[in-house]
């Protein structure tokens, strides 16, 4: 049975911690990926923060991983060699990289309704928090 990660399941904590996302659509079934992008383009989130790719992942994992510019990347694809490459494009500008377990877990367990994993590629210093009055 293939699991398909629903992107929101992965963007949502990114964009809530204060960061844009660059997603990676499915290339086999990017019907998900793209129907996500048609509800983000008519919210109110502004243009720009959730950016979605189709085509081959041989040919954008190599651009997105060594990106000066992208600071962490998460893994959700379950592929040992995507995540080969993109672990290879990390060294280069020391970006954060986070594995998520989301694309081989089951929907229902504790572990991947925890959006804390997200904690593993913020940088503190820049996030948005709440102060109390």
């Amino acid at each position: 049975m293939k699991v398909i990660v629903p992107p929101v399941s992965l963007v949502a904590p990114v964009i809530l911690s204060g960061n844009t996302a660059v997603v990676l659509a499915s290339e086999t079934m990017p019907l998900v990926a793209i129907t996500f992008a048609e509800i983000l383009a008519t919210s109110d989130l502004p243009g720009g923060v959730v950016n979605i790719l189709t085509g081959k992942r041989a040919e954008l994992i190599p651009h997105i991983a060594g990106h000066m510019d992208v600071n962490a990347i998460v893994d959700g694809a379950g592929n040992p060699e995507i995540s080969t490459a993109l672990q290879a494009g990390v060294a280069i500008n020391l970006k954060r990289y986070a594995k998520h377990e989301l694309a081989a877990a089951d929907w229902f367990t504790a572990k991947v309704e925890d959006p804390y994993w997200i904690l593993d590629t913020v940088e503190f210093k820049t996030a948005w928090h709440p102060i109390g009055l």
